[in-house]
């Protein structure tokens, strides 16, 4: 098969897409309660690392809507009864670890990113955190998940902050996500260097996938064609905007 998408995940059961039986009970609630959801032990100590605060703080999550917009470009591109997309409640841990993953030449995320510097096996991609009815659930898909997946895809992208980056460990080299998800089995990551912006990362995995789907092109020639794409445009002429991801592994 030909592309597996997750993307759009639920982070907050104050969420609109949580079911409404949850959302029109008539309880009374404090600010407290009205905050994140529990989160995973490891994703609490990487939020704290990555200096984005506890749950305690009351730190959010916000929902990356354009990756949706990115999922959707990506579908219609694809093959009919060739791809996957699995959106909102889907694009969960549990869909991350599925086997069915496996079998998609392509597998792509489109979620947020968090790279720990301080212990690089917290660093992970964070999925959905909530369930339909709102309960909490693990969402976070740490580094070590990621070097127990059965992955043997031909290219995953890693669509989100700074995954390409890692730590450098003495007499184990660079450890981040994209040597866990080649350890994984897939051939080619493709992986951001700093801090990408939502709306001009969903334009440019667009021309991206248009390149490799409709055109052909190798992934290193498609991700190539549509940075001079991007450049070439004065709304994204800034490097900033398209120069974050690089393609790593096998080139050819």
């Amino acid at each position: 098969k030909e592309v597996a998408v997750l993307a759009d995940p639920v982070f907050d059961k104050e969420d609109a897409r949580v079911g409404k039986a949850t959302q029109n009970k008539q309880v009374t609630t404090s600010a407290s309660e009205k905050q994140i959801p529990s989160f995973p032990e490891q994703l609490t100590r990487s939020l704290s690392d990555v200096g984005l605060g506890t749950r305690q703080a009351g730190v959010a999550l916000p929902r990356l809507a354009f990756s949706r917009q990115e999922a959707d470009a990506i579908m219609a591109m694809t093959n009919a009864g060739k791809g996957m997309e699995a959106l909102d409640f889907q694009a969960s841990r549990e869909t991350a670890q599925s086997k069915d993953l496996g079998q998609y030449r392509i597998v792509h995320f489109a979620t947020h990113g968090l790279l720990d510097n301080q212990h690089p096996e917290l660093s992970g991609l964070v999925l959905s955190l909530v369930d339909q009815q709102g309960k909490s659930q693990d969402g976070f898909l740490d580094l070590e998940d990621v070097y127990n997946l059965t992955l043997p895809a031909e290219l995953v992208v890693l669509s989100a902050c700074e995954t390409g980056l890692g730590k450098q460990v003495a007499g184990e080299g660079l450890v981040g996500l994209t040597r866990g998800f080649m350890y994984a089995g897939a051939s080619r990551v493709v992986a951001s260097l700093w801090k990408v912006d939502d709306v001009a990362t969903a334009e440019l995995m667009g021309r991206f996938y248009r390149g490799m789907l409709k055109e052909g092109l190798r992934p290193a020639a498609a991700l190539r064609q549509a940075q001079m794409e991007m450049q070439a445009q004065k709304r994204w002429a800034d490097p900033y905007y398209w120069a974050a991801f690089t393609i790593q592994g096998e080139w050819k």
